[in-house]
């Protein structure tokens, strides 16, 4: 996985700002979802994948480690599968145009409905009661592109965790939308890939510096715990 490398002067601003390190570590599980981002073989296996991200693998055993931990504590797992459709085509042509026809084409082939790629990574631990959203743009909560938000809201979640690949594109996308739309968002750093430590923990940082919070995968579990320990003793 990327060691996380977060500057300094980050952590401070947060601080100064927020008055803490992490403005959403009093978490209400619950109310927590975790949503994990195209963890799909299109990205994955280097064979069928128009944008493949080796780290992406390696990420899997904390990815279902923390699912689990949502789980028992009483929150939801959603996993995002990025798609490709005929809206894509009519309605988000300036990412269409801005790659060659061949790379277009293996996208397209790539992630559409039905195809090898578009499936999850198979050793994912998907449990019947989570549920699988489409979305059609990088960011899953962005118009247009999911029925993410709808379905987060009406099982009453306001807090998202949000990890898959690759970091700083489809999940740094979403995690920012996210925060927009009055969601509580921690980016979790362990269960995030990218294809580059500079470019994780750029955006990682990014992300803390204004937009919400990062923790790693054991700090969520506790503070998960924790909520669950509050609650019983309330």
């Amino acid at each position: 996985m990327h060691p996380l490398a977060i500057p300094p002067e980050i952590i401070a601003r947060v601080e100064a700002r927020c008055g803490r390190a992490h403005p959403f570590e009093d978490l209400d599980p619950r109310r927590t979802a975790f949503v994990v981002i195209d963890m799909q073989v299109g990205f994955m296996d280097p064979a069928i994948s128009h944008a493949c991200c080796p780290m992406a693998e390696r990420i899997v055993p904390a990815v279902n480690r923390l699912a689990a931990a949502v789980r028992e504590t009483g929150g939801g797992v959603f996993w995002i599968k990025n798609t490709h459709d005929a809206s894509c085509d009519s309605e988000w042509t300036v990412m269409q145009r801005m790659v060659t026809p061949a790379a277009r084409a293996r996208r397209n082939a790539a992630m559409t409905e039905g195809a090898p790629g578009h499936a999850l990574w198979p050793a994912l631990d998907v449990q019947p009661g989570d549920e699988t959203v489409l979305k059609r743009r990088f960011s899953a909560f962005i118009q247009g592109s999911s029925d993410l938000t709808q379905r987060l809201r009406a099982r009453g979640f306001d807090t998202v965790l949000i990890g898959g690949t690759v970091t700083n594109v489809c999940c740094e996308s979403s995690a920012r939308d996210a925060m927009m739309l009055d969601f509580r968002t921690v980016m979790v750093a362990d269960c995030n890939a990218a294809n580059s430590d500079a470019e994780h923990n750029a955006s990682l940082a990014s992300f803390w510096n204004i937009f919400g919070d990062v923790m790693t995968t054991d700090h969520v579990i506790e503070r998960l715990r924790a909520g669950v320990s509050a609650k019983a003793a309330a």
